[in-house]
């Protein structure tokens, strides 16, 4: 009981601010014992709980995002934003159908300011080491708010890069569920229909590849602004296209007439349409360069 009221102690100061000493103190043992800190008691208690684990990433953030405080600092923070991400593995909690959607708002701020330090910090390991803490986050959370959060990542974004590399993020989720599905020869009837209620190997998939090609406010992608999320785009629709061919399936529906027919319409003709023309223009700039 002690040590339960000393983790809750220890927990209850990184929240109420004290976030720099606790980065401070996961770096300089001397800094901890100054503070009265014990780190290893707040990393066990971190990792040891999923919900404090994000409260304790949504502090982290204010961090990462500000501008006057210095890079190591910044370093610190996102090495001791992984070491709580090991989580142990015999307390993680078989929890997806719980209702997390209240701390989206959260994780979404968290995972937008990891990606700042991704586009813009000069130091190569620190992105690296960011990219690492994005993709760690990401998977702490359940399937459900895990798509969620990437949809509206997708949505908001503003960086076709990073847009980009959200979408190789689904592609890669699309493949491990594949691969862990038994293949289609091998399922009954029954068990195929409950499949295609699977998050990411449903029609979801297919809606973040329209957010793209096909963007909220109509007609096709702006190019070449963002050519790296429509490459991207286009990488996972033809992912899932042979995944459900060559597994002799369609639990996402992408190979339904209905799907196929919207897609060349809706995405692909008007795409096509705008390269062209986009050609045509390069053609005769060009040629009016040598008259």
């Amino acid at each position: 009981m002690r040590l339960n009221l000393l983790n809750n102690k220890i927990y209850l100061t990184f929240l109420s601010g004290n976030v720099h000493t606790v980065i401070w103190g996961y770096k300089s043992n001397e800094v901890a014992l100054a503070a009265g800190a014990d780190l290893v008691a707040l990393k066990d208690e971190l990792q040891s709980s999923r919900i404090k684990r994000w409260h304790a990433v949504g502090m982290l953030k204010h961090v990462l995002l500000c501008l006057y405080l210095p890079l190591e600092l910044k370093k610190d923070a996102i090495n001791f934003l992984l070491s709580i991400m090991y989580a142990k593995l015999s307390q993680m909690p078989n929890d997806e159908n719980e209702d997390y959607s209240t701390y989206m708002p959260t994780l979404c701020s968290a995972l937008q300011a990891i990606q700042v330090v991704i586009m813009y910090a000069t130091d190569v390991i620190l992105r690296k080491n960011a990219f690492a803490a994005f993709k760690e986050l990401l998977a702490d959370c359940p399937t459900s708010l895990r798509f969620d959060i990437l949809r509206a990542l997708i949505k908001d974004g503003d960086s076709s890069s990073m847009i980009a590399v959200l979408l190789d993020c689904v592609r890669e989720e699309v493949r491990l569920e594949s691969s862990k599905s038994p293949p289609a020869s091998k399922v009954s009837k029954a068990e195929s229909e409950g499949s295609q209620g699977t998050i990411f190997w449903s029609s979801s998939a297919l809606e973040l590849v329209e957010l793209v090609l096909r963007p909220p406010g109509g007609g096709p992608p702006s190019l070449p602004e963002h050519s790296d999320a429509v490459l991207s785009a286009l990488n996972l629709y033809r992912f899932i296209l042979i995944k459900e061919s060559t597994g002799k399936s369609n639990n996402s529906g992408v190979l339904s007439r209905d799907s196929l027919v919207k897609a060349h319409s809706e995405w692909l003709l008007p795409l096509r349409t705008l390269v062209t023309r986009m050609m045509a223009e390069a053609q005769c700039d060009t040629d009016e360069l040598f008259l």
